[in-house]
């Protein structure tokens, strides 16, 4: 089965926001737990180290990324068990990101946001978080994990036309 893109693009006054929703059948203690703790973000994303405080940095390792690259993510914002912001600077620029949990129902809503001075790149960016988000689905339920050629450059179209035209 083909995973389908999830995305949408909201226009914000000072670029757009790209969000894309996970549901879990966890509680917000659960899900903020896999997107929080280093031995858990290491199986869908990477483990980290330092002292994760708000305003404080720690290193990131993108674990299925080619080489295995160490990046340094601030702490924006820390909320537990709601509310995760971080940012982080690379060649491609500023990466201001944000993770929303809401619960109900005995379930729990992942809202993922990043929040893009330009939509230059939603091309390559969406299906690379629907990927990551799907491996975070697959890691907490114990399922198989996606194939990232499955997403690219499969959904780059998707992600394309959510760009307005003017």
């Amino acid at each position: 089965m083909s995973p389908h893109p999830t995305g949408e693009l909201f226009r914000t006054g000072t670029g757009s926001d790209l969000v894309l929703t996970r549901t879990f059948r966890a509680s917000a203690e659960d899900v903020w737990a896999s997107v929080t703790e280093s031995d858990r973000t290491a199986r869908w994303f990477g483990p980290w180290e330092g002292d994760a405080v708000p305003g404080g940095t720690i290193k990131v390792q993108m674990a299925f990324e080619e080489q295995a690259p160490w990046m340094d993510m601030r702490i924006d914002a820390c909320e537990p068990p709601q509310r995760l912001a971080l940012s982080t600077t690379d060649e491609s620029g500023t990466w201001r990101l944000e993770l929303l949990l809401s619960e109900a129902g005995g379930s729990t809503q992942l809202r993922f946001v990043q929040h893009l001075d330009s939509d230059d790149q939603i091309g390559e960016i969406g299906p690379g978080w629907e990927y990551y988000l799907d491996m975070l689905v697959a890691a907490h339920n114990g399922s198989p994990k996606p194939d990232f050629n499955d997403y690219y450059p499969a959904m780059k179209p998707y992600f394309t036309a959510l760009i307005p035209r003017t």
